[in-house]
């Protein structure tokens, strides 16, 4: 009966059981497993059931299809680096540079005339400072600072008091001498007197007609007058005021002419010559004629330069002295071209110069010297009587480049 009761619990178990699914782990396959109920009772003699796992071959294909969609993806991305396009092979031919377009003008040279040009100082034709040649007081003073005056007019008159006495001795002191004179000579005509008392009777006349003459200077220089013609600058002289022979009383001043002072580099030296005429532009706005009347021949130390002056007519005074002026003397004629500063230029050396096209378009650098600058333009030597000067792009070509003329604006 035992037997039976058992047989028939486990047949119980059999018809009562529970599907549970594990999750798929890997490619495994999800396994089945058997268990009884909680509800139903368990055989005690029950075997234990072995768990067994095979593998999956749905999960399988997933990998593999997975893994060739990952190698399309590749070799679609390197497909530009592994499958040559059809451009590939054609190469692209690079065009040969244009020459580069400028605009040239031609320029043909003209006769100009040379000027040296210089700044100056305008000086009085004559400037002396009066002074003293006596001693004494100051008893009339004629004329006042500012005034004009002519040649030999007074100045001032010293006290001639001291002067009149020392005059009236001399007089007497010569009258007496040539009485002796007179005296001796009669004696000695006579043979009374001697040849040595004859020379001393003639050596004392001498002395007394010197110290009459002496007498005489002395009051001529009592009167101090303008030795030219010109104007008193300065006048230290006041009435009763006591002077000292040498003491500088007055400065007098001739502006009529008037002298520019100039100086002229050892380059310029040679252009120069006594005579030329001058243009002078003076800063009071006055333009005057003048000549140069004198040029150096021995340069200054400091300087190493050489003074030059040009005369210029004042009759007027209408031109102080002490103003700058502008000298502008022609020195002659030369043939040149007139260019606008905006197209010189410096070249590698650092010449300065102009660039132009030949015969053949090809650039060729020119040095150039300016002779005379105006506001409009520079007068300039050094070039070929006729050219084709770049007025419009000079400063993207180089020398013995090629380029494309073309015709512009005048260079000036």
């Amino acid at each position: 009966m035992p037997n039976e009761t058992g047989t028939a619990q486990q047949d119980d178990a059999k018809d009562i059981q529970t599907d549970v699914v594990l999750p798929p782990a890997h490619d495994t396959k999800p396994v089945v497993i058997d268990s009884p109920s909680q509800g139903a009772p368990k055989a005690a003699d029950a075997k234990p059931q072995t768990l067994t796992f095979t593998s999956d071959k749905g999960a399988s294909r997933s990998t593999w299809f997975a893994a060739l969609l990952v190698l399309i993806i590749v070799g679609w991305m390197g497909s530009g680096f592994i499958i040559p396009s059809e451009d590939a092979d054609s190469v692209v031919a690079r065009e040969e540079p244009q020459p580069v377009v400028v605009a040239v003008t031609t320029s043909v040279a003209e006769t100009v005339t040379q000027f040296y040009q210089a700044e100056g100082q305008a000086l009085p034709d004559r400037d002396t400072m009066m002074q003293a040649e006596t001693s004494g007081d100051i008893a009339e003073v004629m004329v006042a600072k500012g005034q004009d005056v002519a040649a030999g007019d007074v100045i001032a008159r010293f006290d001639p008091t001291g002067n009149q006495a020392d005059s009236n001795r001399a007089a007497e002191e010569l009258s007496r001498a040539q009485r002796e004179f007179d005296n001796a000579q009669q004696l000695l005509e006579r043979g009374v007197s001697t040849a040595d008392r004859m020379a001393e009777a003639r050596a004392t006349l001498a002395s007394a007609q010197a110290q009459v003459t002496e007498m005489k200077q002395a009051a001529d220089a009592l009167t101090i007058t303008a030795p030219f013609a010109g104007r008193v600058e300065t006048l230290n002289l006041d009435e009763g005021e006591y002077v000292s022979t040498g003491t500088k009383v007055g400065r007098l001043v001739d502006i009529t002419p008037l002298t520019v002072a100039i100086q002229v580099p050892q380059q310029s030296l040679s252009r120069l010559s006594v005579g030329q005429p001058a243009t002078v532009r003076f800063i009071t706005g006055e333009d005057r004629d003048g000549i140069v009347t004198f040029v150096g021949t021995s340069a200054a130390s400091e300087t190493r330069t050489f003074l030059a002056e040009v005369e210029v007519e004042n009759a007027d005074g209408a031109i102080p002295a002490g103003v700058s002026a502008e000298v502008v003397i022609p020195t002659g004629t030369t043939t040149a071209h007139f260019l606008s500063p905006s197209i010189v230029s410096l070249n590698t050396e650092g010449a300065l110069g102009i660039k132009a096209v030949n015969d053949n378009n090809v650039v060729a650098f020119y040095p150039i010297q300016v002779v005379k600058a105006q506001i409009d333009g520079i007068w300039v030597t050094g070039l070929p009587d006729r050219l084709d000067v770049i007025t419009v792009g000079q400063g993207f070509v180089n020398e013995a480049e090629t380029v494309a003329p073309r015709a512009g604006e005048p260079s000036q």
